[in-house]
């Protein structure tokens, strides 16, 4: 299978960078690869992205905490910034929003450490993911915020391929209309796998590996 690499652009100016081809993640096979790793590295484009997706929460959501997974820290600080600057009817401004990383235990469930928990129970939290293909894994972020006494008060990401997790809307600086023909499939299900096309990587938020 040839593979075929492109740039897209949000209405915001920040971009990504997708290939297509036959990949497989934790859940599913994928036909495309959606790359946002300088999404979540570069300075200018990450203060672009969460400035974005910041303006769905401004004016009608408290946020008290921002938990980033997948590496989405840096937007994450930018989204606390965006949230706090003093305007008229902004929900949040002049106050402190933590931005914390979840840990997780040896069965890969979702944890926060005893110092962490202080700002995740009794909170409004507000989710960050790098990638939402099937949904499974924000729809254990979400899990596992409420288990740890958070009140979740939305799900946002880089990129989504569904439409909400677990009924919250999923807020997404990229979907699938921005990747006309995306799709994600069980791996008993892949048509890559019953024409015997091998994989061309295992790929997650963080990155591929060519096999």
């Amino acid at each position: 299978m040839e593979n075929i690499s492109y740039e897209i652009k949000s209405s915001a100016g920040v971009s990504i960078h997708v290939t297509q081809g036959h990949f497989s993640t934790g859940h599913s096979h994928i036909n495309y690869y959606v790359d946002t790793t300088t999404l979540k590295a570069s300075h200018s484009e990450s203060a672009a992205a969460a400035k974005q997706l910041s303006s769905s929460y401004l004016y009608n959501t408290t946020v008290d905490t921002i938990v980033c997974i997948e590496g989405t820290e840096v937007i994450g600080a930018f989204m606390a910034e965006e949230l706090t600057r003093s305007g008229i009817l902004t929900m949040n401004a002049d106050k402190t929003i933590y931005v914390v990383p979840p840990d997780y235990d040896s069965a890969n469930q979702l944890i926060f450490r005893d110092n962490i928990r202080p700002m995740i129970n009794g909170k409004n939290v507000l989710l960050l993911l790098a990638d939402v293909t099937t949904g499974r894994t924000s729809a254990r972020a979400v899990e596992g915020v409420q288990y740890f006494g958070g009140i979740v008060q939305g799900v946002c990401a880089l990129f989504s391929a569904v439409d909400s997790v677990k009924g919250y809307p999923v807020n997404a600086v990229f979907t699938t209309k921005d990747i006309p023909g995306y799709q994600a499939y069980s791996p008993s299900d892949c048509p890559f796998c019953k024409e015997h096309i091998k994989l061309d990587a295992l790929v997650n938020s963080f990155g591929y590996s060519k096999l």
